[in-house]
């Protein structure tokens, strides 16, 4: 399905408002697609919305098709009767309303849901039973997972003591599915409560003209139910150990490349059964979303492996991906969904290619245009109608910060190309972006609202600060909305112009 010209804003939902230490789809959310809607954008672009393990990213997730418990609101909790609203004082969410504090999330949420579901699995039990008809192709897997995480102590299920349970057996899955039947109904209903909130603010957002954007990573999280469940999907050994794992070789950027630690598909496996995984797997997002980004889209045409062990990225190879008999296929077989894909880094002449027969939009980044070394094809006049124009993504600087960072060869470039002398390179940025021909253009939030380093989302290759930054209420405000409006309107991205196009 093509997209049309108009324009949207990057938020995770993470980064909401709320009073409970994360942002969730409870009011905040309903809000935020108030000021979209008024701010005349088409799309709200988010971040997975799986439940993150290592290191708090949402790109390392226990499932690639569970919600994320952190999101359910609280409020609407105790809206439904499921939780008493004395039962949210007291607790510690966190000493800031701007960060969020992860390891206070994990000490405060869980007991509250759990106790949330004891009350709601009689409440709705024909609700829940249809819930679970409908996700019978991963929760039972999904809920088994995390009760036995939990037994053996939250440890990454390739460490799990027991060689019988770790390998996926059907006798350990039979004993431990009997033995910790009553978590898992309890995890399985606070699966219900998330899809169940998040299906109500889907429907408001298309109410309100909203799209929303979805994020697909490539790869999925050795520490997760997907890998453990389904090991013959990926290279890994008899004790299913990865014999290589993903990555990216050493460029400009770093000496050592990128060590994502991901395991890689056995694609030959997975062709045999035409793709049944990853047709699961997009199904189940085209459930949530509205459009995809297919996050390092160049990985299926080849990909970086490294050996298993190894300490950096270096010694990795290039091995060969499905190309376009996996990409034709989930084309063709979501034919409803917009499809974006991630084709930042350097390209090959066989990427490019594939890009191209693939139909889908690749992205441009503002960021990298304005080097004035070299010519770039992130400079808005190269661009053709079919592909995404960004300032920065989630891994990108703030425009603030880039400003600050940038070399004043680049700044000066910038000044010139834009034919900005008011002093507000910022906004110039994003009105170059705003009239490129780009058929639909992007920004972060904290574009917007001229944020700098404080507020940037996610830092590639370190730990420990990401993933945390929080809207502030009142910080998306009526004056931003109009103000947004108005450059909307002007290069014919509104609302109104895309119906006008329909």
């Amino acid at each position: 399905m093509e997209l049309k010209r108009s324009s949207g804003i990057l938020l995770p939902i993470s980064a909401l408002p709320s009073p409970h230490g994360i942002g969730t789809l409870g009011k905040a959310a309903y809000n935020f697609i108030d000021f979209l809607a008024e701010a005349q954008q088409s799309w709200w672009q988010i971040l997975p919305v799986g439940p993150t393990s290592y290191g708090d990213s949402p790109y390392q997730s226990f499932s690639t098709f569970a919600g994320n418990p952190y999101f359910i609101d609280l409020d609407t909790l105790v809206e439904q009767g499921l939780l008493e609203k004395s039962e949210l004082t007291g607790i510690d969410w966190g000493k800031s309303r701007r960060y969020v504090d992860y390891e206070k999330m994990y000490a405060s949420r869980f007991e509250l849901l759990h106790l949330a579901a004891e009350r709601g699995l009689k409440k709705y039990s024909a609700e829940f039973r249809a819930f679970l008809s409908e996700n019978s192709s991963w929760l039972p897997d999904y809920a088994l997972f995390m009760a036995v995480k939990k037994h053996f102590g939250m440890k990454a299920w390739s460490e799990w003591p027991e060689e019988a349970i770790r390998l996926h057996r059907p006798e350990a899955v039979e004993k431990y599915a009997l033995k910790y039947r009553d978590c898992i109904e309890q995890l399985e209903f606070i699966q219900y409560l998330f899809f169940s909130q998040w299906h109500e603010l889907r429907e408001y957002a298309r109410k309100k003209g909203i799209g929303i954007i979805g994020d697909l990573p490539i790869y999925v999280a050795m520490d997760s139910a997907d890998v453990w469940a389904a090991p013959e999907y990926f290279l890994l050994d008899e004790n299913s150990i990865p014999t290589d794992v993903a990555g990216v070789p050493p460029d400009y950027f770093s000496e050592e490349g990128q060590l994502w630690g991901n395991p890689l598909y056995d694609w030959d496996a997975m062709k045999k059964d035409g793709y049944g995984w990853w047709i699961r797997r997009v199904d189940g997002s085209a459930r949530l979303f509205d459009a995809l980004r297919i996050d390092h889209f160049r990985g299926f045409e080849s990909f970086w492996a490294v050996p298993y062990g190894e300490k950096n990225a270096v010694k990795g190879r290039w091995l060969k991906g499905p190309g376009m008999d996996l990409v034709g296929r989930l084309t063709s077989w979501f034919s409803n969904v917009r499809f974006i894909a991630e084709d930042l880094g350097i390209l090959t002449p066989q990427v490019r290619e594939m890009l191209k027969e693939s139909g889908l939009p690749g992205m441009k980044v503002l960021e990298f245009a304005f080097d004035p070394s070299e010519p770039s094809s992130y400079l808005p006049h190269t661009y053709g109608i079919n592909c995404i124009c960004y300032t920065g993504t989630h891994d990108n600087a703030p425009l603030v910060q880039w400003l600050e960072e940038a070399s004043p060869e680049e700044i000066g470039f910038a000044e010139e190309y834009l034919g900005q002398d008011d002093g507000d390179l910022c906004w110039s940025i994003i009105r170059g972006g705003m009239r490129s021909v780009a058929v639909l253009f992007v920004a972060q939030l904290q574009d917007y609202l001229e944020l700098g380093a404080e507020s940037r989302m996610n830092t590639p290759g370190t730990l420990g600060l990401n993933w945390q930054w929080r809207l502030l209420e009142g910080e998306a405000s009526h004056a931003l909305a109009e103000k947004i409006a108005r450059i909307t309107e002007i290069y014919g991205r509104s609302k109104e112009e895309e119906k006008g196009d329909a």
